[in-house]
This record gives structure tokens, sequence and C-alpha cells, in this order.
């Protein structure tokens, strides 16, 4: 049995036992957490990424009713959402996988890596209904491409091939090859006088007002 690989170089028929050993080798390598194949069946990711190739062959061809059945089957599993629409290349990873979402005109390339809650999505439905019919509303992904816990890169920008966007980061533009993002971190504060007597006036209850 074949199967067509749905990422940027695909058309290229690969056997599909071939597919899937790759995507269990991909874990194995990326999650010092994973020790075995067997363990690895059990990971979000791969019930998302199974499910979505499914699903991406159906809306290839036109069943796009069953295909977002699917789509939606493997949310309520794994937590991920993956657009039917989107196109994935080789070695894709998805580490924990919860609130992850990637758009139906994302395009991802080989060998990228997304953490937990990390959404490749659009501006805004305001802002796409302007596009031409057809245009591309999200990212456009590029090769070994690692984008941490939390972040969100939106619209129709590209990420070059080898970029870093760090967790929390928001990123609205296009980025080159080999850039590195980086979220402003957090202030530490200097820390709370625990020992001060408490203020009891910052208890009262101002008139008119029911505490519960």
């Amino acid at each position: 049995m074949t199967t067509c690989e749905t990422g940027p170089e695909a058309e290229v028929r690969r056997p599909l036992r071939e597919v899937l050993r790759e995507d269990v080798r991909t874990v194995l390598a990326k999650d010092p957490a994973a020790t075995s194949r067997a363990e690895v069946l059990l990971y979000p990711h791969i019930h998302a990424l199974w499910t979505y190739r499914v699903a991406h062959w159906l809306w290839g061809r036109g069943h796009r009713v069953a295909a977002r059945a699917l789509s939606l089957l493997a949310r309520a599993v794994s937590g991920i959402e993956i657009h039917p629409g989107a196109r994935i290349g080789r070695r894709f990873f998805v580490d924990h996988g919860t609130a992850v979402v990637i758009g139906e005109t994302v395009r991802i390339g080989d060998d990228v890596m997304l953490y937990h809650q990390v959404t490749l999505g659009s501006v805004g439905w305001w802002k796409d209904l302007r596009r031409p019919s057809g245009s591309r509303r999200h990212p456009v992904v590029g090769d070994r491409v690692v984008i941490g816990t939390g972040a969100s890169v939106l619209g129709p920008v590209t990420i070059g091939a080898d970029s870093r966007i760090g967790a929390h980061s928001v990123v609205l533009d296009d980025l080159p090859p080999r850039s590195r993002v980086v979220a402003a971190a957090s202030a530490a504060l200097p820390p709370l006088d625990t020992a001060a007597p408490l203020d009891s006036s910052a208890l009262t209850v101002p008139e008119g007002t029911h505490a519960s």
C-alpha cells in the first residue's frame, strides 16, 4: 500500500509502512521521554498526525465533510487541531500537543517541531474576507523551524528555514532564514513582606455591595 506525502515536496509516493515508521522514529529522536515504539503510539501527536493524513487525503478529493469530521475527532482525542487543508512535510513533531492550532492554508516544511499551545493562524476574518478568493491566510513555515510553547504566528507570513521562535512570541511579519525571536521576559518584583501586619481596611466591603 502506498500513500501521497503531504509536505511541500509532496506528491512523491512512499510506502505507507515507511511513512508510519518515520513518524515513530521522529518522536523517539526528538523526545527524551519516549523510551519505546509502543509508548510513542500513545502520544497525542501520533493520533493527530495520522488522522490528519487521512483527512488531508479526503480533503484533496472533495470529501470535505468527512475530512472535517475526522479533524474534529482528532481534536477531541489529542487536543491538536489540524485543518485537513494544511500541508505538512516530513518528520513533523508536536511535543505535548494540547491546544495547538494549524489553519487551512498553513504550509509546513520538513523537520519542523512545535510545542503545546502554538497557533499557526490568521489575523482575523475581517481582514481575510478582503483578500482575493483562494489567497493564503496562514503562515508558511520553512524546514527545521522550532516554535516554542504558546507562540503565535499569524497571517500569510513566511518563516525562513532554521528559525527559532521562543515561547509566547507573537510573529506578524516575515522572518528570514535562521531568525531568532524571543518574547520579553517577565520582570521579577521585590518579594512580598508576609511578616507585616495585615491592613484590615483592605478587607472592607464598600457600601452597597454584597460579599459572597
